[in-house]
């Protein structure tokens, strides 16, 4: 066992003299030591219940002969945290999390682990400390959020965001927004669309890390504590058979997670955090096989902000197994690749049926044959950019217009909410980027600013930043190479006409190859924002959107 490095032997006496201190029994460091990664916290409405999950793996790890010992990871509320500096460190903290999770567990020499997050940073944070670490672990998390109700339909966190955008257009009255305000969140979990902790919830059962109903059973269901149960009692069977993460997150297991990705419609936060993941397993993930996939994997699922069906109606329907045995029926998946439960993903899915085609569409009945999201290029994208094809309304798949360039998210939601913003326009967000934010704001106040004033199927949003699962509309996020490393993004001008063909994976500037060069000529780097700090640090090292947003030492270090 790894952990006899701190629990046997003389020269371990000290050791297990602080095991003594805590507690621990000679019977308890004869036994294997699992770690238990908490992401609680009374901030995050996503988290809030995760001390109920860690107790209920904690019985699970000893009912099946381990010692649990839980340590804690942190967590940002996206959503509280949008619209001002703390958006910036969002993603930052993933990197964060990823890297304590692995100080704490090679630390402590642990012998296997149970990762209880549940909102956008920790799944992948965590996933990726999983595949550095590389002892048997599983993944359960605490559960999505049951939808709100408002007028007799069923509401979310998207829908409060839009709120404010027409209470902002004279739309909607102090009154009615203050009742969305009550009733979009009843209750704790992760938001209750297809945002980004449950698109990547989702992926995780799709990569073979959760077991069946990690991305999908509500958090107030009791059926996810039996669910945190059966994961502690698992992690042990996983560490007798010596399955580590990297046996099970493979390069075809990355391709099956692309797959399900398009079939669900996730979040385009994916394209950033699946990247990531694959780099920590050793797996090249290019984002042009995103296109490939999408090419031929259908779109089944139109879960909010897409469309008016939620997480726990996607649960009741069968969850992501039965997405997935759909996706079978056209050979779309390998289904000989090992997972967390001790079985092959075909021995997974086998008798997880659709129980309701509204909600999981029939491979043969699919919202469209491509895809839920696209990665487009062009001379304005020249690596790639991002984009949620199943949330753009027909009307946009094809749109040219003239370019409103701002040079931050604040810049332009003033001027949208000041009505600037007409009907043809592409608004440009920049130096939003990794580096250039730092920390790649999501766009969610703009685009929901857009829809709340009834331009979402007239005006199309890019940036070099990235946007909320929440987000809806041609919102075009994660343009690589970004405006603080002198992409071409940072070369646009007020009024230069933008061309975007999402069908063709297309986006283009009209400017001539000459006049490019002679603005590249007078591009001058801005100035950092913010000199000190993890931000700082973190604006050194960080990789472009396209590459995942990874922290990369410099070559010349």
């Amino acid at each position: 066992m790894k952990s006899n490095s701190v629990t046997k032997g003389v020269q371990q006496a000290p050791h297990r003299s602080l095991f003594n201190a805590l507690g621990y029994t000679a019977e308890e460091l004869n036994k294997p030591l699992v770690g238990i990664v908490s992401s609680y916290n009374e901030i995050v409405p996503g988290h809030m219940n995760l001390d109920k999950i860690v107790d209920a793996v904690r019985i699970g790890v000893a009912m099946a002969g381990g010692t649990p010992v839980v340590f804690p990871a942190i967590a940002v509320c996206d959503g509280i945290a949008m619209g001002h500096t703390g958006m910036k460190y969002s993603l930052a903290t993933r990197e964060l999390i990823a890297d304590s999770t692995e100080a704490m567990a090679l630390a402590h020499q642990f012998d296997a682990l149970v990762m209880v997050p549940n909102c956008d940073k920790n799944v992948p944070g965590l996933l990726m400390a999983a595949a550095r670490v590389n002892v048997p672990t599983i993944f359960v998390s605490g559960g999505p959020m049951l939808a709100g109700k408002m007028k007799g339909k069923r509401t979310c966190l998207s829908d409060m965001f839009e709120a404010v955008g027409a209470y902002n257009a004279g739309k909607l009255s102090a009154e009615e927004l203050e009742a969305y305000e009550n009733k979009a969140c009843p209750t704790c979990g992760s938001c209750s669309g297809m945002y980004t902790a449950n698109s990547m919830n989702c992926l995780t059962e799709a990569l073979g890390m959760g077991l069946k109903g990690n991305g999908t059973i509500p958090a107030v269901y009791s059926e996810r504590i039996k669910l945190a149960k059966h994961a502690g009692m698992k992690v042990l069977e996983l560490f007798e058979k010596d399955i580590k993460p990297k046996d099970i997150m493979t390069e075809d297991a990355f391709l099956n997670a692309l797959a399900v990705d398009m079939a669900l419609g996730c979040s385009t936060n994916s394209m950033l955090h699946l990247p990531a993941i694959a780099h920590e397993a050793g797996v090249e993930l290019n984002l042009d096989l995103a296109n490939e996939i999408s090419a031929k994997t259908p779109n089944l699922c139109h879960l909010a902000p897409a469309g008016n069906t939620f997480m726990e109606d996607l649960d009741d329907a069968g969850g992501v197994y039965a997405v997935m045995n759909e996706l079978a029926k056209r050979d779309l998946l390998n289904l000989d690749l090992l997972t967390c439960s001790g079985l092959t993903v075909g021995e997974n899915i086998e008798g997880c049926v659709n129980t309701n085609p509204e909600i999981i569409r029939p491979i043969d009945n699919p919202y469209s044959e491509t895809g839920g999201i696209a990665v487009l290029k062009g001379n304005l994208a020249p690596d790639t950019c991002v984009v949620k094809r199943s949330a753009v309304a027909p009307e946009m798949m094809v749109h040219e217009g003239p370019a409103r360039v701002f040079d931050c998210e604040e810049d332009a939601i003033k001027a949208i909410n000041d009505g600037k913003i007409v009907a043809g326009d592409v608004v440009v967000i920049r130096y939003e980027g990794p580096k250039g934010g730092p920390g790649m704001r999501e766009m969610l106040n703009p685009t929901s600013a857009i829809m709340g004033r009834g331009l979402g199927e007239s005006v199309a949003l890019i940036t070099d930043g990235r946007f909320s699962g929440a987000t809806r509309g041609a919102s075009i996020g994660h343009v690589s190479p970004e405006a603080a490393v002198g992409g071409n993004i940072a070369l646009v001008e007020e009024g230069d006409l933008i061309k975007i063909d999402i069908n063709a994976n297309t986006i283009d500037f009209v400017v001539s190859d000459e006049e490019l060069e002679r603005r590249r000529a007078n591009w001058k780097p801005r100035q950092p924002e913010i000199t000190s700090g993890y931000l700082a640090r973190y604006a050194e090292l960080v990789t472009s959107g396209n590459r995942g947003a990874v922290l990369e030492v410099p070559k010349n270090n």
